[in-house]
């Protein structure tokens, strides 16, 4: 046996799937397990892992992934964190608290910034500065109101309570809890906010001391590192431990004898009737195996992957109810789980509901799935294994967690890796006629009796009666306190706030390694990129290694659709997909696009452009496909751009249902987003036409399309045709493709007559006009937090987009916007952006408690700047940190796309390198004379609130309900 710097090797696999070599490592002193995959993959991955089963749901587990990162022995500045944001390259930086774990995985293609990144985040987990303190600012504590109250303060709190203002999030909590009453799972990990104020520091630091100890740890690296200084970095940190025994086993959930039911509210407005339910069972331990993982994956998908999936397909069309909802499969958990229901559903369908998902999936054991459903999963789920396509993800950290689904529960890490072989089991058994998926839906969901009916309905005074039980504790714990304890209680805070706003020592922060100007490149990275002329439009290609994947977009410019047309944007995309052709239906076109190729959808660019002028804005129909069956792919474009079938009133009002309930689903999670939508409509013409199609103003129109549509179909089919006469032809279409060199030859031929082959009409340029808003509006919705913002318009003040103010923005999100909004104030997210070609400047916040704080701290955002004393070590790390941003990683697709988008938008290479060169050239004057800049431009800013009604109202806003 192999022993290398205290690692024993356990053992050695080929990963044929990940193109890679593992070996899985025990530390001998500690008992640690260390999974390394070495690859030629340049987006290197660390993560260390602890099994932290809660004990209860005061967010233990949540707060402390927060609080090891606020200062550790080696690094004893108040948030290393920060710092890292601040002057790192990294790909991701974050930490992640699951039902059973806690993860702090790390990425960077900069091998420096790598071994940095490992460095403060061993010793962070490790070697945490813990104080009540921490726990008082990233957890919970009392602050003394000026009327001599008591009022709950603390970061993960207020995250907290904008999670359980989220119908969908209370949703998924509450049906886990159901499946696992007696088990770990039936605590909230993340905390619930009635129980946050119950957790002292003795737990605090004992579940630190308990769990986040080397002998519970996994610990995992992945890409192009030297093997050996992996486990000689690691040794550096583990040697300093013994052995130590962890109870961390997570006991198993009994099997229920019957299944249940269970009911609980949601916070709504008063206006709300629709109930949301999801049917939820435990699933066998016994499938936590490589087979099982795939067997699974392919039944998930068989039954709801796509509308044109059966259950899927039995929900939607059963007009129940608006959109689909549940978790689907989790695997991430000691005994799976898999949960499927609807939302939207009135009280009088939610007993339907229920017996209809249990009717299909006995019909479905019984009848048996149809040939082009499995083939369809099948090729899906081959072709996500192939691709590996993990989006702005790296790589590696969607190994980890893979990995961890096993590895977790003592369990082979390699198992669920190795995919190829139970998938080439799984279709053989399929090939010899086997029922394996009717036979699981059987086992698993038919004969099952550990299952459970969650039924959320709407509570019009939930949050109210939350708001006041919140008070009535609050006031209780005033009543214990005697006038020296509320005098401990102001001091406490006052301290906690002197060392917030105490600057971390010079000494503390050199300590933090850094990387140096040097290490960037000077030159903008550019993306291969040759424009052609194919018939009446233009075709760009990008030579870059895919794996032998075509990617391949076709685009059409919206500025042909008239502006009352722009709302149907989003529908008829989807609808060019989901809606049939003249010879097939829906389900037909969906199960072929399934067999065939990785999957088409649509995409809608819109964005300012460089220099002014009209927006960019652009309907893209995209796919993917194996070379070899391009042919197979173009045949469906062009089926979906010349045959696509709209007149299905029906099936078009289910896409129109379930964009609505996807949208009010969404809005107390993407807050920050909706609200700088509705402020950048103000602006310019790509910031309303987003609002239009996407924002507040989206779902307003979804709303009162979906009573046009029971009495004006025909006008609605009327725009849907129109749409389709503008826009699907080939004069002036847009088309990408991705792919290497040695395999675009011999397919250019069949793409240039594919397009060449679209008909041609005449190209119109439609003039728009944007609508008015008020200059500050209240979104009024149920919730316990607020989502605050402020923009301008910097062009409309003289600015020109200058590099530096990247770096600008680096260092005010770090420092102004982290400090006092987040740490100070309490809220989840504070965040300033900047879009350089609208000109548009944003401050925004998330989940936060507060309103008029958070205004008054933007007001005083350009006094920050304006009076920077910036040092040299900051500027450089606000450059770096900006350059790590600006030189994102990107997988081939995706830099493909952001090739076409640059040639749309006009943005040259010569540009960007302007930009690189003002960025590394950053000066501390720079800083201030942005600061002056937005002491002009934040005089007068319109201000947009999303949040509960009376808090709008106390702040002087007009009102618009939006749920």
């Amino acid at each position: 046996m192999t022993h290398t710097h205290g690692f024993e090797l356990l053992r050695e696999e080929a990963i044929e799937e990940l193109n890679a070599v593992g070996r899985f490592y025990r530390h001998i002193k500690t008992g640690a397990e260390v999974l390394t995959i070495q690859n030629d993959d340049e987006n290197k991955v660390f993560g260390i892992t602890f099994r932290t089963p809660p004990p209860d749901s005061s967010g233990v587990a949540h707060i402390m992934e927060h609080s090891v990162l606020c200062g550790s022995r080696k690094y004893a500045v108040r948030e290393p964190f920060v710092e890292l944001m601040k002057g790192s390259l990294n790909t991701f930086l974050n930490a992640m608290t699951y039902p059973d774990k806690t993860t702090y995985p790390v990425a960077s293609a900069n091998l420096q910034d790598f071994y940095n990144l490992v460095d403060v985040y061993l010793d962070a987990v490790l070697f945490p500065n813990l104080t009540p303190s921490t726990l008082m600012q990233e957890g919970w504590h009392y602050e003394v109101e000026e009327d001599g109250t008591l009022s709950y303060k603390g970061v993960v709190f207020n995250e907290m309570k904008g999670a359980y203002s989220s119908p969908d999030g209370v949703l998924d909590e509450v049906s886990q809890h159901a499946v696992f009453p007696e088990a770990i799972y039936g605590f909230d990990s993340g905390g619930d906010p009635t129980a946050i104020p119950g957790l002292t520091w003795e737990q605090f630091e004992g579940f630190h001391r308990r769990f986040y100890h080397p002998s519970n740890a996994r610990i995992f690296f992945y890409g192009d590192d030297p093997e050996e200084r992996r486990l000689e970095k690691l040794a550096e940190f583990l040697n300093e431990f013994d052995w130590q025994a962890v109870d961390s086993q997570i006991a198993p959930q009994t099997r229920f004898a019957q299944p249940r039911r269970l009911v609980q509210g949601y916070e709504a407005a008063e206006d709300e009737n629709k109930r949301m339910l999801t049917v939820n069972w435990m699933l066998p331990e016994a499938l936590k195996t490589p087979q099982g993982m795939v067997d699974l994956a392919v039944l998930e998908r068989a039954l709801t992957g796509t509308p044109a999936d059966p259950l899927y397909r039995a929900l939607i069309e059963s007009g129940l109810g608006e959109d689909l909802t549940g978790r689907g499969l989790d695997m991430g958990l000691r005994q799976p789980f898999y949960s499927v229901g609807l939302k939207g559903v009135s009280a009088e369908n939610v007993d339907a509901v229920e017996t209809l998902i249990l009717d299909t999936l006995r019909r479905l054991a019984e009848e048996g799935f149809d040939a082009d459903t499995v083939g369809a999963a099948l090729n899906s789920v081959e072709f996500a294994l192939r691709e590996n396509n993990t989006g702005s993800y790296p790589r590696g950290l969607a190994v980890m967690l893979r990995a961890m689904d096993l590895w977790l529960y003592g369990e082979d890490p390699f198992g669920a890796l190795r995919l190829e072989a139970p998938l080439a089991a799984l279709k053989a058994r399929l090939a010899q006629g086997e029922r394996v998926l009717e036979g699981l839906t059987r086992e698993l969901f038919v004969d099952n009796p550990h299952r459970v009916t969650v039924i959320l309905e709407p509570d019009a005074h939930l949050a109210d009666r939350r708001a006041q039980d919140e008070r009535a504790r609050l006031d209780r714990a005033a009543a214990g306190m005697d006038a020296d304890a509320l005098a401990a209680v102001a001091a406490a805070a006052e301290e906690l706030q002197r060392r917030q706003e105490t600057p971390d020592s010079p000494e503390a922060l050199a300590a933090i390694p850094t990387l140096k100007l040097s290490d960037l490149e000077p030159l903008a990275k550019k993306i291969p990129g040759e424009l052609s002329a194919v018939g009446e439009g233009q075709l760009l290609y990008h030579d870059l290694f895919t794996n032998g994947i075509l990617y391949f977009d076709v685009g059409f410019d919206l500025h042909q659709l008239p502006q009352e047309w722009l709302p149907f944007v989003p529908l008829f995309g989807r609808a060019l997909t989901e809606m049939g052709t003249q010879r097939e239906s829906y389900v037909q076109l969906l199960q072929r696009i399934g067999r065939s190729t990785g999957g088409v959808h649509t995409q809608v660019l819109l964005s300012a452009r460089p220099g002014g002028g009209p927006a960019a804005a652009w309907l893209f129909l995209r796919g993917k496909v194996m070379a070899e069956r391009s042919a197979e792919l173009l045949d469906i474009l062009r089926d979906v751009l010349t045959e696509v079938n709209f007149d299905n009133r029906e099936r078009f009002r289910q896409m129109v249902l379930e964009a609505r309930a996807s949208l009010e689903g969404r809005l107390a999670d993407v807050g920050h987003r909706v609200v700088n939508s509705r402020l950048r409509a103000r602006f310019d013409e790509a910031g309303w036409v987003s609002e239009t199609i996407g924002g507040v103003s989206w779902l307003f129109f979804l709303r009162e399309l979906t009573e046009r549509l029971e009495r004006d179909w025909t006008g609605v089919l009327a725009v849907l045709e129109g749409m389709r006469e503008r826009l699907l032809h080939g004069r002036g279409m847009m088309s990408n493709v991705t792919l290497e060199a040695a395999r675009w030859g011999g397919l250019r031929p069949a793409v240039e007559d594919f397009l060449n082959g679209l008909p041609l009409r005449e190209l119109r340029a439609e003039s728009w006009q944007p609508p008015v808003y008020p200059a500050n509006e209240g979104l009024a919705i149920p919730a316990q937090v607020n989502y605050v913002g402020a923009a301008a318009n910097l062009f409309a003040h003289g600015y020109t987009w200058q590099g530096s103010t990247l770096a600008v923005l680096q260092y005010l999100n770090a420092t102004w916007m982290w400090e006092k909004v987040r740490v100070q104030g309490g809220a989840y997210g504070g965040f300033a952006s900047f879009d350089p070609y609208s000109g548009v400047f944003s401050l925004l916040s998330y989940r936060d408690p507060n309103l008029k704080a958070t205004l008054d701290i933007y007001r005083r955002t350009p006094e920050f700047l304006k009076n920077l004393a910036l040092d040299e070590a900051e500027r450089v790390k606000a450059i770096i940190g900006a350059a790590g941003d600006l030189d994102a990683y990107q997988l081939p697709d995706a830099k493909g796309y952001t090739g076409l988008v640059r040639h749309l938008l006009g943005v040259s290479d010569e540009l960007r390198q302007r930009i690189r060169d003002g960025l590394l050239n950053s000066s501390p004057q720079d800083f201030q004379a942005f600061g002056a800049l937005l002491e002009q431009a934040l005089a007068d800013t319109p201000v947009v609130v999303m949040g509960a009604g009376d808090a709008l109202e106390e702040a002087g806003l007009p009102v618009l309900r939006v749920l």
